[in-house]
């Protein structure tokens, strides 16, 4: 029985989606386009916004039914999972009928979740039971006293009268057994416990609240001057929902629509008042009851995400292998759909509609834009085909921008959901996309051209096709009418022939690229020496591999770049002797000039500032860089204490450093593997480029690694750079193990500052901390301030305070790093270039 009663509760979100998806279909069977016009053309649209909000308004109210009830069975939960539970319950009980039934699943399905057993659950559902009849009773005896069965009840105003002292008496006796009677009631051999006074009052306000503002929700949308009063209409919006209580029909759908025709229609037009009606069962029911669905679709996913995670790697890792082919073929079929559909007419119905929703101008223009990003979906599925990052991202923009302008320009739904399902299927393999290239360097092999022209050629000939009826002139270009399909199809077909010819003579007229290739062995060989004497440990990224060198002609200096689109980016000051290293910088800015390239130097020191004055490039500060004097540097003095303690604190705990040579990190890349692929699967990031090393076993054998155990176990490492020259020391790469205790990363910076000390270093460099040492004055350049306010109020993108004050706690020295680079125009896409080749692809300019 446990085994069936937990399947059970495993199959009744199910169930319960299943039948809200049968109550959506039913509903909207229901309603005819002529009746939702008439309705629509009666209703204000500030009338409808305010229903809208008073639905609102009422379904939180409803909410305190829930509440009250809970502390009637003496539970605690937080409002927002009782609120939840009780919107969701409700949702469902008014359209799926048999509230007790279908909103007492809800409440069962999700309270028990959280603690409440189902005498719990039972005990809410008859609270909530109980506080909706005390509402109806009070609510429709008000009504009847204060109205005397006039307006729309056809009572006599003593009958009426009486029934509403007759309810009011109920609730009367109903209070006075609360106030009065504690011990619980017998019943059958039930227990019933009465709510205390207090609670019955709630019970009275909140259940009033309740029926006045559903019936308030019709009101308003009736037409004005129909003559009906809110109470009159209230006590009959009461009888017409105990009506349709009474015929167990869901939502009472039909009784509650016959009793409110009859009563109604000498006071308003029996066309409107459908209208009025079927509007109302979409504002007040359809509406909510969506909402409701979509939440618990949500919360179900989310209690069941880590089976779904386990089920999404599974399928990552399956398909992965084939979605470049998949998504260029998709992208081409979206394409194709794009250009089809904007060379065919609109359907004359959803031109009806669009005709009261959409001003004309914007209809031209999405449908011009629709077609030039169908065409540019075309130009990118071969991209995507040969894995290019700016391909990829380009693709997810148009299938979300395509689907928007396929609703507005026509309202077509099903080629709005075709891309967007293609968007969202492409969307969690980002990863596969990951070379950063130029789209147009990439030749378009004969087949893909043949196939491009043949879709632009067949989408041309269809709209001919389509328009063979339509007598062409010159006026037809210049005709903008809801009616004017063919004017539009003429003017995507010169925006998409337009966007071709442009994208022709861009390739043609594009500067010859250069040929980049990583260093070869040699070129690792050659530079090894120089890296090793240079004064600043930088120079160790030339190891690295990734990115080109270039040396000058006595193989005394060299400088390290990397090309994103027309951005050639210097990393660093070129290395050598001040005149090698200056002519050098010259040679870089002609070669990048030979290539239509901006040519600029990331990163720079103060030191060499006047020679990029001297090639023309402009200075912007990128922040300050930390390095810790290492002759005088200890752990002692209260300066230093908290890193003391920290340190002496892993130390008691077995915690040990250690600097290996070279030779002896091969045996240990296998943990070493591990522990970074955890902690980047920890800070769910990606490696970096560029600017940073990444893991590479070539690269880590380079130097020393800095390691630190627990009790003869690797749990955290640091790839050393130490140049023979002992000027200056640092690290690149730092990673440790997940789960390892706060302050890891302190006691492994520390023990090598003091072993730099002992080995005769200079300096330790921390390295940079972006944007801090900026002055927010009125008077500083609009860099200056914008850095300024990005340290301060940036923490949502990076964590640029909290860096600073992390390496504040080795009392560095602060030095001044700068971007130098061209000015104007070009400075933009200098600055996307760079992040480019740091976030190794656009995508990962706005990714981790």
């Amino acid at each position: 029985m446990q085994r069936v009663k937990r399947l059970l509760l495993a199959l009744l979100p199910l169930v319960l989606l299943g039948a809200a998806g049968y109550v959506l279909h039913r509903e909207l069977s229901h309603f005819h386009r002529g009746d939702v016009a008439v309705g629509l053309a009666s209703i204000s649209a500030g009338h409808i916004l305010l229903a809208l909000a008073l639905t609102a308004v009422n379904y939180f109210a409803l909410t305190l039914y829930d509440v009250l009830a809970m502390g009637h069975v003496k539970r605690k939960l937080p409002y927002a999972r009782v609120g939840f539970t009780s919107f969701v319950g409700y949702a469902f009980g008014h359209n799926i009928g048999m509230s007790f039934l279908s909103g007492g699943s809800v409440r069962y399905r999700l309270y028990s979740a959280w603690g409440l057993t189902a005498l719990d659950v039972a005990q809410v559902a008859a609270f909530n039971a109980l506080t909706f009849w005390v509402g109806l009773a009070a609510v429709t005896g008000t009504s009847l006293l204060v109205e005397g069965g006039g307006g729309v009840l056809p009572l006599q105003p003593e009958l009426a009268r009486a029934l509403g002292a007759g309810l009011w008496g109920l609730l009367v006796g109903y209070f006075t057994m609360c106030a009065l009677v504690r011990e619980p009631l017998r019943v059958r051999g039930l227990e019933l416990s009465l709510p205390t006074f207090r609670r019955a009052l709630g019970q009275l306000a909140v259940s009033c609240a309740d029926w006045v503002l559903a019936a308030t929700v019709l009101w308003v949308l009736l037409p004005r001057g129909s003559g009906v009063s809110l109470p009159s209409l209230t006590a009959l919006f009461a009888l017409a929902q105990l009506a349709g209580i009474a015929s167990q029909v869901p939502a009472g759908l039909g009784v509650f629509e016959t009793v409110m025709l009859s009563a109604l229609s000498p006071h308003v037009p029996a066309a409107h008042l459908v209208g009025v009606l079927l509007v109302y069962r979409i504002v007040y029911y359809l509406v909510p009851f969506t909402v409701a669905a979509l939440m618990l679709a949500g919360n179900e996913l989310v209690q069941r995400r880590q089976h779904l995670w386990r089920l999404a790697k599974v399928v990552h890792t399956s398909f992965s292998p084939v979605v470049p082919w998949v998504a260029s073929a998709g992208a081409f079929v979206a394409g194709t759909v794009l250009l089809f559909s904007g060379a065919t007419p609109t359907v004359s119905e959803r031109l009806a509609v669009l005709r009261h929703l959409v001003p004309l101008p914007l209809l031209e223009v999405s449908h011009f834009l629709g077609s030039l990003a169908g065409i540019s979906l075309l130009l990118l599925a071969r991209g995507l085909q040969r894995r290019l990052d700016g391909a990829y991202v380009l693709t997810e923009v148009l299938l979300v921008a395509g689907a928007v302008l396929s609703v507005v320009k026509g309202v077509d739904y099903e080629e709005a959901a075709l891309l967007l399902v293609l968007a969202a299927a492409l969307a969690p393999f980002h990863r596969q996309f990951y070379r950063h290239t130029s789209l147009l360097a990439e030749a378009f092999s004969p087949g893909w051209l043949l196939a491009t022209v043949a879709v632009v050629g067949v989408s041309i000939w269809l709209g001919f096709f389509s328009y063979r009826h339509v007598a062409y002139s010159g006026e037809l270009w210049w005709q903008f009418t809801f009616g004017g399909d063919a004017p539009r199809f003429l003017r995507a077909t010169v925006g998409v022939l337009g966007l071709v010819l442009v994208s022709g003579l861009g390739m043609l007229l594009k500067p010859a690229g250069a040929r980049m290739h990583p260093p070869t062995s040699e070129e690792l060989a050659r530079v090894r020496p120089l890296v090793t004497h240079s004064p600043e440990s930088m120079a160790y990224l030339a190891l690295v591999g990734d990115k080109p060198l270039l040396f000058n002609e006595s193989g005394t200096a060299f400088l390290m770049y990397g090309v994103s689109g027309r951005s050639w980016v210097c990393m660093g000051d070129p290395v050598g002797p001040e005149a090698e290293a200056t002519e050098l910088a010259w040679r870089f800015l002609e070669l990048a000039d030979r290539h239509h390239g901006w040519a600029c130097f990331y990163q720079v020191g103060p030191g060499a500032l006047p020679r990029y004055l001297d090639l023309g490039l402009m200075l912007l500060k990128l922040g300050e860089e930390a390095t810790v004097p290492l002759a005088d540097f200890s752990l002692e003095g209260p300066a230093r204490r908290s890193l003391r303690q920290g340190v002496h604190r892993l130390e008691r705990e077995g915690y040990r450093f250690e600097v290996l040579p070279p030779e002896a990190v091969p045996e240990l890349l296998p943990q070493l593997r591990a522990i970074s692929d955890a902690w980047l699967e920890e800070k769910h990031t990606r490696e970096k480029g560029f600017s940073l090393g990444s893991f590479a076993p070539r690269y880590l054998a380079e130097g020393p690694l800095a390691v630190i155990r627990h009790e003869g176990t690797l749990v955290g490492f640091a790839n050393v750079w130490a140049p023979e020259v002992k000027e200056e020391l640092s690290v690149d790469l730092m990673r440790y193990q997940p789960g390892s205790p706060h302050g890891v990363m302190d006691f492994l910076f520390a023990s090598l500052m003091r072993w730099g000390r002992e080995q005769g270093f200079r300096r330790f460099n921390l390295g940079m901390a972006p944007f801090s040492g900026f002055e927010q004055r009125s008077l500083a350049p609009v860099w200056n301030r914008l850095g300024a306010l990005l340290f301060r109020h940036g923490e949502h993108f990076y964590n640029f305070q909290g860096l600073r004050q992390y390496k504040d706690k080795f009392h560095p020295v602060w030095t001044p790093r700068y971007l130098a680079s061209p000015g104007g125009l070009a400075l933009p896409g200098v600055l996307t270039g760079v992040a480019s080749l740091v976030s190794r692809g656009l995508g990962g300019v706005v990714a981790r």
